[in-house]
């Protein structure tokens, strides 16, 4: 036996030293392509058995392949690992991994002496050819953990074990020996060569279990992709196999944006004791603005604290802007908090009142919202807060992009006879909203598709005004439930007793109408009950809405609040004005009439005004006759003062502003401070007339308006009203009739409401924020909804919230603040005529 070449020994063993260790070669990319996996998995079987077939060749004239093959051994797997590179997100094998050939490292060596003979390789290359169809250049990593895992441990064991069993040192020698004699080689074919590929497979135990696996895996996948409609779908099934797990399991798949993530995070420092006061600060200032601590003052608490810090310091990566931009400074501290709490992993899982929900799931893809809108009139009265949102929900329903419900108050006859004009009453709900359909049809000139519902009102004398009866938002099904548009959002909810707007529906936007702060200021005890009123307000704003819109500056500050004017005037309003312009411009008399007003006769709705202006300037407006059209709780004393003063003043009864008989007046007068935004004041304009207004914020949206005069003392109103007498109005632009119209104001509603900007219906929001995505640049306009920490402003919005409901819970409280009696739960008569169970019924437990 011829003496070992040592140095032939080193070169081997440091050839299958790299060979094998690719084994702890990690899986980098996955590509996403389901039909180039299962046709890769296919051709790894075949690659087995082009394997066999070669170890068979090999056996049966016991050539074993030389370093340099062994060297391209790792091949296959570098395919396997190529293939998982292609196929991101999808599955590749079905259970075990390749580190059983670590078994054949120790016995490879021990084949040291045929491998360095120089004419190996030329005498088998036609030998391993079919090998070298399927090997690879390998790719290796010593210190990778993961490996790959596609076969079964049992099917593993039982290779090792069978090539650990040929390691006897006499067959060693006999295949030395009888290389070296060459002719004798031959002979040693002590096996007889298997009929085929696979008797050999099936004959050799350990290859058998291994095709036996992928067999099994095949035909898994196979079941997987004939049931799959979709690749999609495909991946979502395989992800459900066993093929699948045990990939997860031993494939760890790292990436260079992962890498980033962890370095990211690792380096997000902790917050500081000014930042966490800060954010204390800003957090509290709902409960401060209800003990009387103006914002402004919280805001130079926040500014203080900021400066107390040290110059080096910065906030998020930022230096600190002090006294510049408190509005970027509260963003980019609330985007610290959010980038620290997902830092550390924390989300906010809810407490106290509220339990937010996972939002992973999928939402309803329903592009069409479901809008309702709640308001506090109904037609015939004649009032703003029954004509606009009518209005609303004809428009937003002919936009053809919502589903909208107009939820009015149905009053019982008692109620309707002091209310409606001419004593004007209904039989039923669906009388009257065949009476309010008639109505809006004629003056938008198309038929409205919007539901129409009713819920139980009672009429306040004291108040003049209708207050509502029971939990309302039951009157919108819970399927429904989506958007709410407040009309009046505080008068809803003065003595509302039921479920939480906010909690019921995914976002509440309220629209205030009217300056109750004016009309409360002219009562006994004026400033003291204004003062509390307004805290009130506020009160039931933050409670109940997420956004509110004020039609003008003219009312108080309510929280989440925003001036923008989302009235319009009819389109026959408009039209009116086109037909007066053609009629002025062929030299036909157009207004033959001279100055009117008309609203509601209340002392509140502009009459005191109008009545000290005339009575003040009575010598100078002597030659100006004044038509006032109006009914109303304060009509006698009107008249009465009128007629004392000797006021050239002609009354008549309240008429629709659109009727033929107001078409001839060219002056409308309206010195009323306590309107927010005047409805008759837009709809003169838009006809054509000469608007008389105060120089006051609700009459700011008029401004640009030609024919709108303006005054600010008595002597200029009498300035202003001869200056309109002897003049003739400006014809209106294209661009003032579209800013007048209902459709310039939808689309004005629709962007400051924020519906468009709203999540998919279904969605549970949070009030926190967090950045977008990692890795990307972060900024305030990449901060998106998210749970990642609690929001104190909501915690207290939820207790404000549960304080009111508890104080409306009680007839004696509810007594003491104003209410309606017999307004908690819904009455007899109102059950009956809304097709209601009866109160017993309803509440048959407690009776409450």
């Amino acid at each position: 036996m011829a003496p070992w070449d040592a140095a032939a020994d080193a070169r081997t063993s440091v050839g299958t030293e790299k060979a094998f260790s690719f084994l702890s070669k990690s899986i980098s990319e996955v590509q996403k392509s389901a039909e180039s996996d299962i046709e890769l998995i296919r051709s790894r079987v075949k690659s087995f058995q082009n394997l066999s077939e070669a170890l068979d060749k090999e056996w049966e004239s016991l050539k074993i392949p030389a370093v340099d093959n062994l060297k391209n051994s790792g091949k296959i797997l570098r395919m396997m690992a190529d293939t998982s590179k292609r196929t991101p997100g999808s599955s590749l094998s079905s259970g075990a991994d390749f580190s059983f050939l670590e078994s054949l490292k120790p016995t490879l060596t021990d084949f040291q002496r045929p491998f360095s003979d120089p004419d190996f390789q030329s005498r088998h290359r036609d030998d391993s050819r079919g090998m070298n169809l399927w090997l690879r250049k390998p790719s290796f990593s010593k210190d990778a953990e993961s490996g790959l895992d596609l076969f079964s441990r049992k099917a593993r064991d039982g290779l090792r074990n069978e090539w650990s069993s040929s390691r006897k040192m006499s067959d060693r020698s006999m295949i030395v020996r009888d290389w070296q004699k060459g002719p004798r080689r031959k002979k040693l074919n002590r096996r007889s060569k298997p009929a085929s590929v696979d008797d050999w497979v099936d004959d050799w135990e350990p290859l058998r279990r291994v095709k036996e696996s992928v067999k099994e895996s095949l035909q898994e996948l196979e079941s997987t992709a004939a049931t799959s409609k979709t690749p999609s779908e495909f991946f979502e099934n395989v992800k459900k196999t066993e093929f699948y797990e045990n990939v997860k399991k031993n494939l760890k798949l790292s990436s260079g944006a992962d890498g980033s993530k962890e370095m990211y995070m690792s380096n997000v420092a902790p917050l500081d004791v000014p930042e966490l006061l800060e954010n204390l600060v800003r957090q509290s200032e709902p409960l401060l603005g209800h003990l009387g601590v103006r914002k402004d003052v919280s805001e130079k608490v926040c500014e203080l604290i900021r400066s107390c810090k040290r110059e080096d310091q910065q906030l998020f990566h930022q230096s600190s802007k002090t006294g510049k931009d408190l509005n970027k400074s509260q963003d980019n501290l609330e985007l610290r908090i959010a980038t620290v709490c997902q830092s550390t992993g924390y989300r906010y899982k809810g407490g106290l009142w509220n339990d937010y929900e996972n939002t992973r799931g999928s939402f309803q893809q329903d592009a069409r919202r479901n809008i309702a809108i709640v308001t506090t009139a109904s037609l015939p009265w004649m009032t703003g807060t029954a004509v606009n949102p009518l209005f609303r929900a004809a428009f937003l329903a002919k936009a053809g992009k919502q589903n909208v419900t107009l939820l009015v108050p149905w009053l019982c006859k008692k109620d309707q006879e002091q209310v409606y004009p001419n004593r004007m009453t209904f039989d039923s709900p669906e009388d009257q909203e065949s009476y309010v359909r008639d109505w809006v049809e004629a003056r938008v000139g198309f038929k409205s598709d919007f539901k129409i519902a009713f819920y139980p009102g009672k009429f306040s004398t004291d108040k003049r005004s209708i207050l509502a009866s029971g939990d309302i938002s039951d009157f919108i099904p819970k399927e429904e439930a989506d958007v709410a548009v407040l009309e009046e959002p505080e008068h809803l909810t003065w003595f509302y007793h039921g479920k939480r707007w906010t909690d019921k529906f995914q976002h509440v936007v309220g629209i205030v109408h009217t300056n109750y702060l004016e009309y409360v200021k002219r009562e006994k005890n004026g400033a003291a009950r204004a003062f509390a009123l307004e805290h009130i307000n506020n009160w039931m704003a933050r409670a109940y809405c997420n956004k509110v819109l004020r039609l003008s500056a003219a009312t108080q500050d309510f929280p989440r609040s925003s001036v923008v004017n989302v009235h319009g005037v009819g389109p026959i309003f408009l039209e009116t004005g086109k037909r007066l312009a053609a009629e002025s411009g062929e030299g036909n008399p157009t207004f033959s009439k001279g100055a009117y007003y008309l609203g509601k006769m209340i002392w509140g709705k502009g009459y005191r005004e109008l009545v000290d202006l005339f009575v003040k300037n009575k010598d100078q407006l002597s030659n100006v006759e004044l038509d006032v059209f109006g009914s109303g709780e304060d009509s006698h004393e009107v008249h009465a003062e009128a007629q004392q003063n000797g006021l050239r003043m002609r009354f008549y009864q309240g008429r629709d502003h659109g009727d033929n008989t107001l078409h001839g007046y060219k002056v409308f007068i309206n010195p009323s401070l306590s309107d927010v935004v005047c409805t008759t004041t837009a709809e003169a304009l838009a006809m054509g007339k000469i608007a008389v207004c105060a120089d006051h914020p609700s009459n700011d949206f008029f401004r640009s308006f030609p024919n709108c005069y303006f005054y600010r003392t008595p002597e200029e109103f009498v300035e202003k009203v001869q200056q309109a007498m002897a003049s003739e109005p400006v014809p209106l632009s294209p661009e003032l009739q579209h800013l007048l119209s209902w459709e310039a104001a939808t689309d004005r509603f629709i962007d400051s409401a924020g519906i468009d900007m709203l999540p998919p219906k279904g969605a549970k929001k949070s009030r926190s924020k967090t950045p977008a995505l990692l890795g990307e640049e972060i900024d305030q306009k990449t901060m998106t909804l998210s749970t990642s920490s609690p929001d104190l402003t909501d915690i207290v919005d939820k207790g404000l919230y549960f304080a009111h409901y508890l104080m409306t819970g009680f007839d004696p409280m509810r007594n003491l603040l104003g209410a309606h009696p017999q307004t908690k739960h819904i009455d007899s008569q109102h059950c009956k005529d809304l097709g209601l169970p009866p109160p017993h019924v309803q509440r048959p437990v407690y009776g409450w």
